[in-house]
């Protein structure tokens, strides 16, 4: 073969190659992120989508998953069932995406699974929950109360020698699930629970609470609502009844806390993702946030932060494997780990983490202050017989 041919026949085959990386670059990875844009959870989605948001940029910029770009396909679930299953119906068999990364209430996570399971999509569920939720095609980077309980409980009895306490939360699975735990923690440490009462996820008067946890007086009083507004209209109520005692709030993320300022101020929280961990991790991801979205900025909390985590989950799940099948990419998430600002995170427990807790404390300007760290908490055996 001459020279000239030689040429033109490597001339010919980095065309081809050209042309298929061309292809295969035009060929998005799509990710659908599933949020309630409207309902109790309207608060913090704003937060969510714009971690959701960075993590596309970054990934994009650094080339893509496998050199193909990331497309967001973002859906209201209206924070409930009924939006759950039409926004996931839309993302796995409309939109045909390749994963599904939701922060969403236990109400639309149990609404969608039928779905995930029908279109055996990946699935990253970012939020805190009340555990124990499982499917082949699900992964959870968030706490459940294994790890988020015993910080507060704790806190309350040894340094408020809380002996009694009331529970008080929204009426589903989360917050019947959180507390029921609660409970039993509490009596296992020799305490004891006086009251407990419950509200629609839609309430907003809670009066009649108030004046029964008034009547019974506890050392301390705990709450799982479902995020979002049911924790600003139960703690405005709690502060305008003129109520003291120590309050922990299981629900409460740190940009919900920042909104309402003083009348978060005093109340006690148990979190693996606040804005003042001191690591080069973290300040990165805070001052990347901030560059972004500047003015507009929400601040980063529970419940937006591992939806940023999750995304490069799943882009190290897919380079893992070499490829965006999910029947590969699905035993694949529990295999890889990210180090990010809560630390490194891997869904390898029963399809959940080990993480850090925070034991903090709302200040009067919204911020938190941490009080404790516990390090590496098991998340226990959520999901053993799941493969």
């Amino acid at each position: 073969m001459s020279t000239l041919q030689n040429f033109f026949r490597l001339s010919a085959i980095a065309a081809t190659a050209a042309i298929a990386v061309s292809a295969y670059a035009a060929n998005p990875v799509r990710i659908g992120v599933a949020v309630g844009l409207s309902g109790a959870n309207s608060v913090v989605a704003p937060a969510v989508v714009q971690s959701s948001q960075l993590a596309v940029d970054e990934i994009n910029a650094a080339g893509g998953i496998l050199g193909r770009k990331v497309e967001l396909e973002i859906v209201d679930d209206a924070s409930g069932a009924v939006g759950a299953q039409k926004a996931f119906d839309t993302l796995v068999f409309q939109k045909k995406v390749n994963a599904i990364i939701a922060m969403e209430t236990s109400a639309a996570r149990n609404a969608a699974l039928p779905v995930v399971s029908k279109g055996k999509v990946p699935y990253i569920y970012t939020s805190f929950y009340e555990g124990r939720s499982c499917n082949n095609s699900m992964y959870v980077n968030g706490w459940v109360p294994e790890q988020q309980v015993a910080p507060v409980v704790d806190y309350f009895s040894k340094a408020k020698n809380a002996r009694t306490f009331f529970l008080v939360g929204n009426d589903y699975a989360f917050g019947r699930g959180m507390l029921n735990f609660t409970k039993k923690y509490i009596e296992e440490k020799g305490g004891k629970v006086i009251g407990e009462e419950f509200l629609p996820i839609d309430g907003s008067d809670w009066t009649s609470v108030i004046s029964k946890i008034r009547s019974v007086k506890p050392d301390a009083l705990i709450s799982a609502t479902a995020g979002g507004a049911p924790n600003v209209s139960l703690a405005k109520q709690l502060k305008g009844a003129g109520m003291t005692l120590p309050y922990g709030n299981l629900a409460i993320d740190e940009g919900t806390a920042r909104t309402m300022g003083e009348v978060a101020s005093g109340m006690y929280m148990s979190a693996s993702y606040l804005t003042s961990i001191d690591s080069p991790e973290n300040r990165k991801f805070v001052s990347a946030m901030t560059k972004k979205f500047g003015a507009d900025l929400e601040t980063p909390n529970e419940l937006s932060e591992p939806q940023y985590e999750a995304f490069y989950l799943y882009k190290a799940a897919v380079e893992k494997v070499g490829s965006t099948d999910s029947a590969k990419v699905i035993p694949a998430l529990a295999e890889v780990s990210f180090d990010g600002p809560r630390g490194k995170v891997q869904m390898n427990k029963s399809r959940h983490t080990p993480l850090s807790m925070r034991l903090g404390q709302v200040q009067p300007d919204g911020s938190i202050k941490i009080l404790e760290t516990f390090a590496n908490v098991d998340p226990g055996a959520q999901c053993p017989n799941v493969n």
